[in-house]
């Protein structure tokens, strides 16, 4: 029978994937201002998107491509990226900080980028970088990728519900 203390940590493939309870417990992380803050600073890029560049985001608005744009990519990009890449790195030492970034989340943020060249325009590829920092931020402070990926699937939903208006 394992022991309280046993039951607290996660198993070895959920500590690579950097699944477990974001500090400081549960879902008390929604209620801190680094979350809130992130949360709330995504609406006015939507609107400035959906203002200055509305005809030419491309969204595909079936509910396969909703569920995949808004569920799955962020968990499987959160799981790789944040999870495994970011994890590896914080626990080889990366952890020096520039401002509240870490080095780890640079590296992250550079490979996320790198990704996302392969297939969109390059100035799109390149504008997932600042998102991409908010959500290794994420990580680093609640040490769980739980609350990137809630972050990354509100971010992708509001980009959707913004691309679908812009072509209405």
């Amino acid at each position: 029978m394992r022991t309280d203390a046993e039951r607290s940590k996660p198993s070895n493939w959920k500590r690579v994937l950097g699944i477990s309870v974001p500090r400081p417990g549960g879902w008390r992380w929604l209620r801190d201002a680094h979350s809130l803050a992130a949360m709330l600073a995504a609406v006015p890029v939507w609107l400035v998107l959906g203002l200055v560049a509305g005809g030419r985001m491309q969204m595909v608005v079936t509910p396969t491509a909703l569920i995949s744009f808004v569920a799955v990519q962020p968990l499987l990009e959160e799981l790789v990226f944040r999870g495994v890449l970011q994890g590896r790195l914080l626990e080889r030492g990366w952890t020096r900080r520039i401002g509240l970034v870490s080095t780890a989340n640079l590296a992250a943020t550079a490979a996320f980028v790198g990704l996302h060249l392969l297939t969109q325009p390059p100035a799109w590829a390149i504008a997932v970088a600042v998102p991409s920092l908010v959500f290794g931020h994420m990580r680093d402070r609640f040490a769980s990728v739980v609350p990137s990926i809630a972050l990354h699937s509100i971010y992708n939903a509001g980009f959707a519900v913004t691309a679908w208006i812009a072509r209405s």
